[in-house]
């Protein structure tokens, strides 16, 4: 009986993604702290592959994942934020 706990052998040939163009320019246009540990976390991914962490390595790319999208939607909710508030003070300007 051939046992059936058995990994697929592909999944160890290519590292998971690393999120490093995403942290990049999630770092330049959204959120500067959230993006560097994004990229931080990103640049961990194949070091940590190649070592052959694969838990590691998937870990690291999780949290890239992680701090890039913190980091995306917080510059997102900054921007619409202000948006909202040049709104505002536009629409109280013209009432006055």
């Amino acid at each position: 009986m051939e046992p059936t706990n058995y990994q697929n052998p592909t999944e160890f040939n290519t590292p998971p993604k690393n999120w490093l163009v995403e942290s990049i320019l999630v770092t330049l246009f959204c959120c500067l702290p959230l993006g560097i540990a994004g990229i931080i976390n990103a640049s961990k991914v194949e070091g940590l592959f190649l070592a052959g962490d694969i838990a590691g390595a998937n870990k690291a790319a999780a949290d890239a994942k992680k701090w890039t999208m913190y980091g995306l939607f917080t510059g997102l909710a900054i921007i619409v934020l202000y948006f909202l508030f040049i709104l505002l003070a536009v629409i109280s300007g013209m009432a006055s």
